[in-house]
């Protein structure tokens, strides 16, 4: 390929990835639900680049559960074959929905609050499509079309089922899947109800100790939009309550896998400069709340940490980590660059030839070698782990809070101002890194092949 095919098969893949919605997406597919491989948000990229995965309905077309623009799919989820999670019967004759019946499925899809899953997004998608225009009657997208490709799989998947057979599966589809989402979210007896008012979060407090604990395990707490939002929020609240600290940690089996994936999704009107530019704009406000937060503020790194998880431990007042944590910012392999004053804080911490390993190679660093190198402040036994931290904790939490707070400011103060001069210039650098073909393609690159960080 010449240099002007290259020029030209990088603007088709930069447009495939921030604008999936193409003018030569065929119109019926231009309501796909979001496709999410089984590693999204296992990467870092930039704050703002892309919008929160939540599960409004897209409203232009019934049965619909997200807008086209939210669609990303690595190339490990395309094969389509089967739909495990839910038991579809498929050879029900003896009832068969009406209208009225598919009518009421569709305005259920568009309630619901959980994400269920690329497989069974597939599978409405494919139903609705099948029920109302009938078999697979699209030409096939071009294997480079990654999100086209795996909804005409999923649609011509279906072969000659019968609209009317597609109908009742389709309602039989939802049924189950209302079902067992209300179920699931049912408040147990004793369930903490101190976090009310987040999606992504679960804050409490109590004996002077306020614990904001990153709430996503499903996605291994991979930071989307909303949760950027909710931190910034619960760190602005616990800046004024009456607790002693602040504790930062994870549900689940990661502290944090990094940015989610699907913000690099939702291209606004005015296109991919707009985004570039409000993800910048999100990121120096959500790292500044860092630079700014008064009382001590201490990180848990129950496990993995990935990208801006990792980078802001260096605005923490202290960071324990369980033996089994392990600390990567593959930025370059991403074609981006630093971000949460790491630039600064890290070589300052673990001199500049290890924060180089880091930030510019991507190394990634065992919760030992974290420790060696100034990054974690001790390391614990997983098996004991919350035990010790917690203990140590609740004892901070019981020294006089006005002193703490005092002393954090006088050990700080000389920094914040370099501290935010330096968070301004990481986000202009990476509003230009997100509209480069490089890191594009290094995006691109990364969906394209299974991996596991």
């Amino acid at each position: 390929m010449g240099p002007e095919g290259s020029a030209w098969a990088r603007r088709k893949i930069r447009a495939m990835v921030l604008c999936p919605q193409s003018p030569r997406s065929p119109p019926a597919f231009a309501h796909a639900p979001i496709l999410r491989g089984p590693d999204s948000g296992r990467v870092s990229r930039p704050a703002g680049h892309g919008g929160s995965p939540d599960t409004r309905a897209c409203t232009s077309q019934p049965g619909c559960l997200w807008g086209a623009k939210r669609c990303l799919l690595k190339a490990s989820s395309l094969q389509v074959i089967s739909f495990p999670v839910v038991q579809l019967h498929l050879n029900r004759t003896a009832m068969r929905a009406s209208q009225k019946d598919f009518e009421n499925a569709m305005n259920q899809v568009k309630l619901l609050r959980k994400d269920p899953g690329n497989e069974v997004k597939l599978k409405l998608y494919s139903l609705y499509k099948q029920a109302t225009e009938g078999p697979c009657n699209m030409p096939k997208p071009g294997v480079f079309d990654l999100i086209n490709k795996a909804k005409w799989d999923a649609w011509n998947a279906l072969g000659s089922l019968p609209k009317e057979t597609a109908r009742q599966n389709y309602v039989d589809l939802v049924s189950s899947l209302s079902s067992s989402l209300e179920s699931s979210s049912q408040v147990e007896p004793g369930t903490d109800r101190k976090s009310t008012g987040y999606e992504t979060l679960m804050v409490t407090s109590e004996d002077g100790i306020t614990k904001i604990m990153l709430n996503r395990p499903t996605k291994k707490n991979a930071l989307n939009v909303e949760m950027y939002h909710e931190i910034m929020h619960a760190l602005k609240a616990a800046s004024k309550d009456d607790s002693a600290i602040t504790v930062l940690t994870g549900n689940g089996d990661y502290y944090s896998s990094g940015n989610d994936l699907t913000n690099f999704t939702d291209i606004p009107p005015g296109g991919v400069e707009e985004k570039a530019k409000n993800g910048a704009i999100l990121l120096r406000e959500f790292v500044g709340c860092f630079i700014d937060f008064p009382k001590p503020l201490i990180a848990v790194v129950n496990g993995p940490a990935v990208g801006i998880s990792v980078t802001l431990l260096g605005l923490f007042d202290a960071v324990y980590a369980s033996d089994r944590a392990t600390f990567h910012t593959p930025f370059s392999h991403l074609g981006q660059s630093p971000e949460g004053c790491s630039s600064y804080t890290f070589p300052k911490i673990m001199s500049p030839a290890k924060a180089t390993e880091m930030l510019v190679f991507g190394k990634k660093l065992t919760a030992g070698e974290a420790c060696a190198q100034g990054l974690v402040t001790e390391v614990f036994p997983d098996s004991t782990f919350q035990k010790e931290v917690w203990t140590r904790l609740k004892a901070f939490a019981k020294l006089p809070p006005n002193a703490m707070r005092i002393s954090k400011e006088i050990i700080r103060n000389r920094e914040k101002e370099k501290l935010h001069a330096v968070n301004a210039e990481e986000c202009s650098v990476l509003q230009g890194r997100w509209l480069s073909d490089e890191c594009m393609n290094a995006v691109v690159n990364f969906l394209s092949r299974k991996s596991k960080l």
